[in-house]
């Protein structure tokens, strides 16, 4: 299963419900990335797309506690035992983990890639990813060359679950 995800230089990917900056081609490899695929998100991630509808062309399946929550054309669970049932349905290298920061660290566990987009910048913030650089269970195994939008320095960074 794998995660994607930006992140600024404190790990951090959002402020008060939005996320930190748009990037154009940050939102254009996740596009690439997740077209045709499952992607997972919690509802509070639901509620910041165009219309609050679901991503086109993607299976999306939305984790909310909310028993009464309900998403024409998503798939509604509400709990971690319930999604990881569901995703049984798919291959889960076509599974990506989309946000926000509970579903994140609830579904850290499940995944063995992510997929960052590592903008060395600080920002205010009130959402946090898992720092990887600092979890022995994780590797950085691939990144790309610096990347440039305006003033924001960022790179695509590939980390993967060490094998035990």
């Amino acid at each position: 299963m794998n995660m994607i995800v930006a992140v600024d230089e404190n790990w951090a990917i959002g402020n008060k419900g939005e996320l930190l900056v748009r990037i154009p081609n940050d939102q254009k490899m996740f596009r690439n990335e997740t077209i045709n695929k499952v992607v997972v998100l919690g509802r509070k991630t639901m509620d910041t797309f165009p219309q609050k509808q679901p991503l086109p062309k993607r299976t999306n399946i939305i984790l909310t506690r909310n028993p009464e929550y309900t998403v024409k054309d998503a798939i509604v669970v509400h709990s971690v035992e319930e999604l990881l049932e569901e995703l049984k349905n798919y291959n889960s290298e076509d599974v990506y983990i989309i946000g926000g920061d509970s579903v994140y660290q609830q579904m850290l566990p499940y995944c063995d890639v992510a997929h960052v987009t590592y903008i060395e910048q600080a920002y205010a913030a009130d959402s946090y990813f898992p720092n990887l650089d600092k979890d022995p269970e994780w590797t950085l195994v691939a990144e790309s060359d610096e990347q440039t939008y305006f003033d924001i320095t960022y790179y695509f960074r590939k980390y993967e679950r060490i094998k035990k």
